[in-house]
């Protein structure tokens, strides 16, 4: 068996059930399977693979349980610039559905990359956009050419605007269709065992782009198959609020739960515009939410309740959304700004106390439950993560458990005079690129380079395919 030894991190966060954070410590692997973890003395010294971990932290593998990767080819149009989703989206549907295999091979490269390189090992990439000859098949190659652990859905939109949808009838299909593909590609590409490189979810895009009855038989779907997920876009603006209660006279949680949607097994993407009774909705249901701090940000959808989320016992992870309302695939840098914004959302609310005005006086400390810690928002982007998307099998460093991980430089500008606790100081400090990441113990970068596909000639190639994607949409 191919063995892996990582030997002499300053910092290993092992993320188990007792929160060990090892100094001067080693993990050793073989076969993508963690073996052992402790004191670098006391670890095999020589492996088929040996990384110097020499000044470097080593955390779990960031999971990243939203994303839609064909959209690395549509960042920053000037036609989308400046708008809230509904418009925002509009800009982009005919130009996704113009998308060639070719260029989506290229999109999901690029995405991974970047993935990669801000310590992800495992994705889950939400398409639903399946026209001009692209299929599920070129993107979990794609994927698998580049060596990230994989969930894919096959999503699907099946409701134009002529019966009352968003998208522009020539982007959505027929309902069946959807379903018959969505049954191929399960049983062509889906793995249930553990340590699972490619997963498949059944995943319509939302609630104002699909039928009721589409929603319906998509669930009926995913629960024929043993550990297909079940996920869509909810409650990420008030405009889909307003949708849904024009449209079906419920909240979007309520009409979810009319189809069929609420339970174990399902997550939802953004999550921003929930109440008390919703969120423990979802805790006793055991529905997962994604927070997508950079596109909520972005498209100026809302702050999802994080910290609420967390108390209540909601599964909750973070996700890179679309690298076109982010225009960028960094998860490092998604866990310091749901950080930042879970502490913002914090401020926005007064404290509790005798007085509504206690809130102006910088004497009045805030109890320290309501302050979600670096620990705590490292925790969501690995365990956390992991919790969602439905696998126990990754989000810590424990014997037994895959091996995917990367590691950080600590000896660098940025961490200048932040070495008094180097865990908060990946937290609190500008994002940093990783120094190596592996995915069941294959390195995926090495030494701050993808060690997979030639990066620059992918990026080349990459930006042709996006130029010729928009002249093909203004010619069209």
């Amino acid at each position: 068996m191919p063995s892996l030894l990582a030997r002499d991190a300053d910092v290993l966060v092992t993320m188990d059930g007792e929160s060990r954070e090892l100094h001067n410590a080693s993990l050793y692997a073989e076969d993508g399977w963690i073996r052992r973890i402790g004191p670098a003395g006391e670890l095999p010294q020589q492996a088929d693979t040996v990384l110097d971990l020499t000044g470097q932290i080593l955390l779990p593998g960031l999971v990243n349980c939203h994303h839609h990767l064909n959209q690395t080819l549509t960042r920053n149009i000037p036609a989308a610039q400046n708008n809230n989703l509904f418009a925002w989206l509009k800009a982009h549907y005919r130009i996704w559905a113009a998308t060639t295999p070719e260029a989506s091979r290229l999109s999901v490269l690029v995405g991974c990359a970047e993935l990669a390189l801000s310590g992800c090992t495992t994705v889950f990439d939400h398409s639903y956009v399946f026209k001009n000859g692209n299929s599920v098949d070129v993107i979990i190659e794609a994927a698998r050419e580049l060596g990230i652990r994989f969930h894919c859905s096959r999503g699907s939109m099946s409701l134009g605007e002529s019966r009352g949808g968003l998208p522009p009838d020539s982007c959505v299909e027929e309902e069946s269709a959807i379903l018959d593909d969505t049954q191929r590609v399960i049983k062509a590409y889906h793995q249930r065992e553990a340590g699972a490189m490619t997963r498949l979810v059944v995943a319509p895009c939302s609630p104002f782009s699909v039928t009721p009855s589409l929603l319906r038989d998509s669930a009926d779907l995913a629960r024929q198959y043993d550990g297909v997920g079940l996920h869509t876009h909810l409650c990420e603006t008030v405009d889909e609020e307003r949708y849904t209660l024009s449209n079906y006279g419920l909240r979007p949680v309520e009409f979810m739960d009319s189809v069929g949607w609420l339970g174990d097994g399902v997550w939802f993407a953004h999550a921003i515009h929930v109440d008390d009774q919703e969120i423990a909705q979802f805790a006793s249901c055991g529905c997962g939410a994604c927070h997508c701090p950079s596109s909520n940000m972005r498209l100026a959808s809302g702050i999802a309740p994080l910290k609420r989320y967390m108390e209540a016992g909601v599964k909750v992870g973070l996700g890179v959304d679309g690298s076109a309302s982010n225009d960028s695939s960094n998860m490092m840098l998604e866990v310091h700004l749901a950080f930042l914004l879970a502490r913002l959302k914090l401020g926005l609310q007064p404290p509790e106390g005798p007085s509504r005005f206690m809130h102006l006086s910088p004497s009045h400390p805030r109890r320290a439950h309501e302050w979600i810690t670096a620990r705590e928002i490292l925790e969501v982007a690995t365990l956390g993560g992991a919790s969602v998307i439905g696998r126990d099998d990754i989000g810590s460093l424990e014997v037994g458990k895959c091996a995917d991980f990367f590691s950080i430089n600590l000896h660098r500008l940025d961490y200048a005079g932040a070495l008094h606790d180097p865990v908060a100081a990946t937290v609190f400090c500008a994002p940093q690129k990783a120094h190596y990441t592996v995915v069941h113990g294959r390195v995926i970068v090495d030494q701050g380079r993808l060690a997979t596909v030639d990066l620059p000639l992918v990026v080349e190639q990459h930006n042709a395919a996006s130029l010729q994607l928009m002249d093909n949409a203004e010619l069209g």
